[in-house]
């Protein structure tokens, strides 16, 4: 495409339709139907410049333009309730289901990792001894120990909130930086995994392995998952940035990006009902079938969520992205 010539066709008409976006007067029905036909024509010159000679001026206006003239067609649109109801009983859940074939094998290497890693603490005294001296891993797993205080060391509704506020950044981390090609991810995946092994080793090798997944569970089982639902979404995202498919790279990742930010928020309601739990039921004086029945309890209610709820709205062809009305003006693909 050459820009100067393309520009000198169609500046008439946005011109044209600057012209008429800044009328103070109501638009007679000529004039209305004059610019919905140069916000479409406009829409699709922009499509037609950021795909074949993306000038940054040209664009900006054209941006701009198509912004206002589309505020005009449809009304100005506000969130609401309605927008929050919808992301919660559809976009959400829709995501998260799409995304299964990459989070649900992200969790169950991530557990046999944590599994071997866990066997590897527990059964080799010099592994043990580089972790820790001695004395120092006794007063860790000794009945009252670190491992157990650390649930009631803080009050319940500030500690939630610390769990709530740093599972909710790295879950963001794996999310948001998943485009750098999952590197990110890997690597808060594998902290993660190895927090849990070495926690699961060392308890285990004092002979204290229930009391550990006692204090687990009941929390760990949701929280777990929504980090393995962030990491397995940042490495489809990093994927995509390697291969995607049929769309343009630019279209891809803006469509998988936009999905991926909609799931920081909904994963950071999940992780507030792990920090809740975490925070009052972890250390509470119930029985300890009582928190475990508790954290399975929460762990289903989610999985319904996803594999009912989602799938019926993925189905419907919920993808998780905005609205149609709210995304960037494109163009199809060629085939």
């Amino acid at each position: 495409m050459d820009l100067d010539v393309f520009v000198s066709a169609h500046s008439a008409e946005w011109d044209r339709l600057d012209a008429l976006l800044r009328r103070h007067r109501r638009l007679s029905g000529q004039e209305a139907d004059e610019l919905v036909a140069l916000y479409q024509r406009t829409s699709t010159h922009l499509s037609q410049i950021q795909s074949s000679a993306p000038d940054p001026a040209v664009t900006g206006r054209l941006t701009s333009l198509v912004a206002r003239a589309r505020s005009a067609v449809t009304g100005a649109r506000t969130s609401s309730w309605r927008d929050a109801a919808r992301f919660f009983t559809a976009g959400f859940p829709a995501a998260v289901y799409r995304s299964r074939n990459w989070w649900v094998p992200t969790a169950l290497l991530s557990v046999v990792l944590a599994a071997l890693i866990a066997w590897w603490v527990g059964t080799h005294p010099e592994v043990r001894s580089t972790i820790g001296a001695p004395d120092h891993l006794r007063e860790m797993t000794r009945p009252g120990g670190q491992y157990e205080t650390y649930y009631s060391s803080h009050p319940a509704t500030s500690f939630a909130a610390q769990v709530w506020t740093n599972n909710a950044q790295a879950a963001a981390i794996c999310l948001v930086f998943g485009a750098l090609l999952g590197l990110p991810v890997l690597w808060v995946l594998f902290q993660n995994v190895l927090n849990l092994g070495i926690g699961i080793g060392l308890m285990g090798s004092a002979g204290r392995l229930d009391t550990f997944l006692g204090l687990l569970i009941p929390h760990g089982l949701l929280e777990l998952t929504a980090v393995f639902v962030a990491a397995g979404t940042g490495l489809r995202l990093g994927w995509t940035v390697i291969d995607p498919g049929p769309r343009s790279r630019r279209t891809a990742l803006a469509e998988e990006g936009r999905s991926a930010i909609g799931m920081a928020i909904g994963l950071a309601a999940v992780l507030l009902v792990s920090g809740v739990i975490e925070g009052f039921v972890t250390p509470s004086g119930l029985p300890t079938w009582a928190r475990i029945l508790i954290g399975i309890a929460a762990e289903l209610a989610f999985l319904a969520y996803v594999y009912v709820v989602g799938r019926r709205a993925a189905h419907a062809g919920e993808t998780g992205d905005v609205a149609a009305s709210d995304r960037p003006a494109g163009v199809p693909a060629a085939p």
